[in-house]
C-alpha cells in the first residue's frame, strides 16, 4: 500500500525524542483517529488507534522509568 501525503495531518514529536537517538515516535489526532508513526520513517507504516484505545494507553506511556 502506498501512502498519499496529507497536507492537512499535523505530526507532533514526542518530547523524548531525539533526532540521534532510537525514540523518535511522532503522534498526529484526525477527527476518528489518533495516528502513530517512527519520525525517522515518516512515509512507513502507522498505527491507527482510536481514542478511547489511545487514553487508555496514555498513563502507561507518561510513567517514568
Amino acid at each position: 500500500m502506498t501512502l498519499k501525503a496529507d497536507t492537512h495531518t499535523v505530526w507532533t514529536k514526542s518530547s523524548y525524542s531525539t533526532d540521534e537517538g532510537p525514540d523518535c515516535v511522532e503522534v498526529a489526532a484526525t477527527p476518528a483517529n489518533i495516528l502513530v508513526r517512527d519520525s525517522k520513517t515518516p512515509h512507513g507504516p502507522r498505527l491507527t488507534l482510536i481514542p478511547a484505545t489511545w487514553a487508555a494507553f496514555l498513563p502507561y506511556a507518561s510513567r517514568t522509568r
